[in-house]
């Protein structure tokens, strides 16, 4: 059964009712669902597994490896659902559910998972390393990530957890922390992990290695790339928002501010700067775009705001935070699908596979957990008393568009009033050739709140590889190969259009400059996204197609209509959960056709879906002179309201300034019939690639 608050006060929040109870409500019932699931005191949180492929314990890892990942399961079905059941702790220490004390439970499992002698031990990092035989020193194991997690816990319940072990019980949880704090990690989010564990640990008066905290510290600093954004690895993505901008907070609570100030210093101008605009990132009802690795977090995302007000200067609009926060929550609880033997699903809504990663396993989703950490923050917090507010949802006149560009992260995202919903493109991306699941969460040219991202089509009869729902895909008609973007590389930002330019199956180790790509040129109109792009082709003959979203389809109507040589195709349905939907795809220049695939088990909304796509051909083998931009837009909304006219062919005339006016060179200008002119010219982006 879906979540539905009893607690409700629309005077104090007038966009969703939620109180700082309704948030204890859903930690309970989040929780019910977890321990319904539990055979007794002595057994550990393992959840009832519903896909074994992908997630880890994998079925066929070797007997050490297996070891290994038994006990890291153990561990973050413990530490991740504390992340949940500690805030609901500290408010109500005795708290029972499914007639298990909370308090009781976590403080007995805590103890198992760091006794040597216990079946639950879930090993130190030397331990780990004597089961593998040392082959590798620099080795890193799950664990390390879920001892952030445990300190965090062990912090929001001092008082009723922590301050209740005997000396040698504390002495027992410090030596397996320091373990993985002073142990090897992953050079990237992940030093924030060991950070928070030598924070705690100096904290409760530990003696830590400082020399290792500061070399984790300043290397963090400087993966910071500007506007609040950490760059993680290659990418960008929610680790910058639920790892950097939470842990990063809390360490300075614990130890920054007190003994590396100017670091510390660093990291709240860094989340102050990030809350300027991270608001708009969410969309009219606070949805979180599913973008990036590790969707099944969820709402997650949200925490950077709870984060912030762990600093001594916040900066974030309390009601506007908790509008979101609250919002985020919603978006995924309320769902019927979300919970699957009332556990939260392999998934962003229901189960779905395309997205999972390897290292999760079916306890992994309880980092949404995060986004409780609200619930640290006392009742007469701005949090819990502030009016909620939708800050620029509030704003925005009808038709209005209000679009954020952040350059060091390379992320635009437009909020647009008529739609409610949030459109992000991204660039900066850089995904080994063949890495699908890869160019699904990033290279995505737009990523809507309300039309999470699809995977490649499955018509019942295989895939239809040569299509990609917001992506270009490239068929090459004379050896029958596919090449899919893989890299996207920004190019800034002029005129109100947004320029980058990608490549097909790019290769670092190739004469990568030399093979196929496109140039991307869009802009936002008032219910989505319009596009100018020009192709970049060297072997030729080939098949361009693009996608629009992809889209749920419980009974479609499809529609089509033409203006010229223009054509639309329009969908009119409801997703999952019975709101309207509907969206149309336009094609002008360049384009020969537009179509629809069915496909199914693709869409994370819908068991059925459509995807839209326009489709094209280059024919001549090398060189010669052709119509080379590809013009179309792609609009939605959240009623069944027909589009107008104007709306669905809004180009009024296409002025060329290369001589023979076919679009193959030079500027082109585009004069809509709202009276709006854009001129896109890609001359000197050749300049500014940005990766």
């Amino acid at each position: 059964m879906a979540f539905q608050p009893k607690t409700l006060d629309y005077e104090i929040s007038p966009y969703t009712g939620m109180t700082r109870e309704s948030w204890i409500e859903a930690a309970e019932y989040l929780l019910t669902g977890i321990f319904r699931t539990i055979k007794s005191e002595e057994a550990p949180v393992i959840v009832p597994r519903h896909e074994s492929r992908i997630t880890y314990p994998h079925w066929n890892a070797d007997e050490e490896t297996l070891d290994i990942e038994k006990r890291a399961e153990i561990f973050e079905g413990l530490a991740r659902s504390f992340l949940i059941a500690a805030p609901l702790i500290y408010n109500k220490p005795e708290v029972k559910i499914c007639g298990y004390s909370m308090r009781e439970y976590y403080k007995k499992q805590i103890l198992y998972s760091c006794t040597k002698e216990h079946p639950l031990y879930v090993g130190d990092y030397e331990t780990l390393q004597e089961i593998t035989g040392h082959r590798d020193p620099f080795r890193t194991f799950q664990q390390t990530v879920e001892t952030s997690a445990l300190v965090i816990g062990l912090w929001t319940t001092k008082a009723q957890i922590w301050d209740t072990y005997t000396k040698e019980e504390k002495d027992r949880i410090a030596l397996l922390l320091k373990s993985y704090a002073h142990a090897n990690t992953v050079p990237q989010n992940w030093r924030l992990f060991n950070m928070l564990d030598m924070a705690f640990l100096h904290m409760e008066g530990y003696d830590i290695e400082e020399d290792i905290m500061l070399d984790h510290a300043q290397t963090i600093l400087n993966y910071y790339a500007g506007n609040g954004w950490y760059r993680d690895g290659h990418c960008f993505d929610y680790y910058s928002c639920w790892a950097f901008n939470v842990y990063a907070p809390l360490w300075n609570l614990w130890y920054g501010y007190e003994h590396m100030p100017e670091i510390a210093r660093k990291f709240e101008e860094n989340s102050n700067e990030l809350m300027k605009t991270y608001g708009d990132f969410f969309d009219s009802d606070g949805f979180t775009n599913m973008w990036g690795r590790s969707c099944v977090y969820r709402n997650a995302a949200t925490s950077a705001f709870e984060g912030n007000f762990f600093l001594r200067n916040p900066q974030v609009d309390p009601g506007l935070a908790r509008r979101i926060s609250s919002g985020s929550l919603l978006q995924f609880l309320t769902r019927e699908d979300f919970l699957k033997d009332g556990i939260p699903t392999m998934g962003f809504y229901g189960t779905f596979s395309p997205l999972i990663q390897g290292y999760s396993c079916a306890e992994s989703a309880f980092w949404m957990g995060k986004a409780f950490l609200c619930l640290h923050l006392p009742e007469d917090h701005p949090f819990w008393r502030a009016k909620e507010n939708n800050g620029t949802w509030e704003k925005l006149e009808k038709g209005e568009i209000k679009e954020t560009v952040l350059e060091g992260p390379a992320l635009c995202f437009t909020n647009h009033k008529d739609s409610g919903e949030t459109i992000l493109r991204t660039g900066k991306v850089l995904k080994n050739k063949g890495d699908i699941h890869g160019m699904w969460n990033y290279s995505k040219l737009c990523f809507n709140t309300k039309y999470p991202w699809e995977a490649s089509p499955n018509t019942g009869g295989g895939a239809a590889e040569h299509i990609e729902a917001q992506q270009y895909v490239l068929l090459n008609e004379t050896d029958g190969s596919i090449q899919k973007a893989n890299v996207t590389f920004w190019c800034g930002h002029k005129e109100g259009v947004l320029y980058r330019r990608q490549f097909f199956d790019y290769n670092i180790r190739d004469e990568a400059m030399w093979i196929q790509g496109i140039n991307l040129a869009d802009f936002p109109v008032a219910n989505g996204i319009f596009r100018v792009d020009r192709p970049k082709l060297f072997r030729r003959p080939v098949v361009f197609t693009l996608g629009a979203y992809g889209f749920p389809d419980n009974g479609t109507e499809v529609i089509r209509k033409s203006c010229g040589k223009a054509q639309a195709i329009i969908l009119k349905g409801r997703d999952f959960t019975g709101r309207e939907r509907q969206m149309a795809m336009t094609i002008y220049n360049g384009w020969k056709e537009l179509k629809c695939v069915y496909s199914q088990g693709t869409n994370p909304d819908s068991e059925h879906s459509i995807i839209v796509y326009g489709e094209t051909r280059f024919e001549k083998q090398y060189g010669g002179y052709e119509p080379a931009l590809l013009i179309s837009q792609v609009l939605t909304k959240e009623d069944h309201k027909d589009f107008l006219q104007e709306e669905l062919f809004p180009v009024a005339s296409i002025s060329y300034e290369d001589q023979k006016k076919t679009g193959g060179y030079g500027a082109v200008t585009l004069s809509m019939k709202n009276g709006v002119k854009k001129r896109i010219d890609f001359e000197g982006i050749e300049g500014s690639l940005v990766l």
